[in-house]
């Protein structure tokens, strides 16, 4: 039997046609169990799961007062009842396959945890949203995450979406920290990985995940990314990934650089000759994808969001915990 585990909020838009994927699994529905956690939704989402609920009995809606999503995952780990947890992501939708390959290859390898590559679709069809996609499926944006940016064999990897894990690694490694808003799922895999595990990227699984509809949203989830972050290191005694510098030391560069180039004109040009090859490479990102309905000037633009918005996070979560020692936030998912 398997646990299905969805954190969820106010998630009216997404959760019908998440439902509708699961409905859709070929895997036995005899040994399936969903479980919704909400915290609280105050829109129309917790009667449409509950009319789902009146025609099928596997699914549930479980409560989470405290609104956060490694909370809501903990609920639904201690209520489940099968031997292996899966969980996900109301944002989503799922191949017909997708319980059932991942399943088969937990069980038929040593891996810890096992997950699909997501396929980023804009949550609405307007320029600026298709260019939010883009740049959270792009290698400029994204960096080297392989979950985003995609991969061409299986992989062991520090992440993947979401996740697929046996029962036993909750008991072997305890749950998920519900110190950690965002980026519980780094602080988790880093965690397995740290205890001797193995995370496996399996790139025939495509997850179609709709990204946020606006800048302003797509900057605070980086901004939570990238808050969240140093707490994570220092949870995990080193960093989960090299990555995660390249914002924070990107911001430090705009900042100190400009200051410098006031009392120097080498530094000056230097500084006004890095921004320019960003523009550019933001520039160029987006002529690759005209295709596709993108404005090539929205593109340096979401860059910059994502990247100065998890820059900023990064360096008043490392502020936060050297002045408080804890980083707290109120967010819902």
């Amino acid at each position: 039997m398997i646990s299905v585990i969805c954190p969820i909020y106010n998630e009216e838009n997404r959760i019908d046609s998440c439902i509708r994927s699961i409905l859709a699994q070929d895997f036995p529905k005899e040994d399936l169990e969903v479980l919704f956690v909400d915290g609280m939704s105050d829109d129309r989402t917790r009667d449409i799961i509950g009319n789902y609920i009146q025609q099928y009995p596997f699914i549930r809606l479980l409560d989470n007062p405290k609104r956060i999503a490694p909370t809501a995952l903990n609920i639904g780990i201690r209520a489940a009842k099968g031997e292996i947890i899966l969980r996900l992501d109301a944002h989503a939708k799922y191949p017909s396959d997708y319980f059932t390959v991942l399943v088969n290859k937990l069980q038929s390898t040593d891996a810890d945890n096992v997950g699909g590559v997501c396929n980023t679709l804009p949550a609405k069809d307007t320029p600026m949203c298709r260019a939010i996609a883009h740049a959270m499926s792009s290698s400029f944006g994204m960096g080297n995450s392989h979950f985003r940016i995609g991969a061409d064999h299986e992989m062991e990897v520090d992440t993947v979406p979401f996740g697929c894990f046996r029962r036993e690694i909750f008991d072997k490694i305890g749950l998920f920290d519900e110190e950690l808003v965002r980026n519980q799922d780094d602080e988790y895999n880093g965690r397995i990985i740290r205890n001797g595990g193995k995370i496996l990227l399996l790139p025939q699984v495509v997850i179609d995940y709709f990204a946020r509809d606006s800048i302003s949203k797509t900057a605070k989830m980086f901004y939570q990314y990238g808050l969240f972050k140093p707490l994570v290191n220092k949870k995990l005694q080193k960093p989960s990934t090299l990555r995660q510098f390249f914002p924070p030391l990107f911001l430090a560069g705009i900042v100190i650089g400009g200051l410098l180039s006031i009392f120097s004109p080498t530094i000056r040009l230097i500084y006004f000759g890095v921004l320019a090859v960003y523009l550019l490479l933001g520039l160029f990102s987006g002529i690759k994808c005209t295709r596709r309905g993108i404005d090539i000037l929205c593109m340096p633009i979401i860059y910059a969001t994502i990247h100065l918005s998890y820059g900023c996070g990064y360096w008043a979560g490392l502020f936060k915990l050297a002045v408080h020692g804890k980083i707290s936030v109120q967010s819902n998912h």
